[in-house]
């Protein structure tokens, strides 16, 4: 064994999120949550950055195309997986249908709020504080 086994960050548990999900999701980080400086840098990485799409009148976002598509999947997977069985997430999409949101800008958002909340998991896994700001 390895004796940096013990300090390597393991994949905890995301909501919506099966164990291969997470382990993709870990990959994608490198597997050292710690090189990643801020959660936008893990965000770009993943392809679910918001980049402004916006013409004439109309002011919108779509998500980054290029990062690991693999992990991008994963997230897809996970908004899925919300959607159709997590009850706070099922009224969110509501809400904001409700409000003139199309489908994919609602899920465009729960990725990136599965993003924030697996970089919370990560970072707080290897053992550093999600609020901490990166080293200059």
């Amino acid at each position: 064994m390895c004796p940096d086994h013990r300090h390597r960050p393991r994949p905890s548990r995301v909501a919506g999120g099966r164990h291969r999900n997470r382990r993709q999701l870990l990959i994608a980080s490198g597997g050292d949550p710690e090189r990643l400086a801020l959660e936008a840098a893990f965000a770009h990485l993943c392809a679910a950055a918001p980049v402004p799409a916006s013409s004439g009148r109309t002011d919108r976002h779509r998500l980054n195309r290029t990062g690991d598509r693999q992990a991008n999947r994963t997230l897809h997977a996970i908004v899925v997986v919300r959607m159709r069985h997590k009850h706070r997430t099922r009224d969110h999409v509501v809400r904001r249908t409700v409000k003139g949101f199309k489908t994919t800008e609602v899920t465009r958002c729960l990725k990136c709020f599965a993003v924030r909340e697996t970089y919370r998991h990560l970072t707080s896994a290897s053992g550093r504080s999600s609020t901490a700001s990166p080293a200059t």
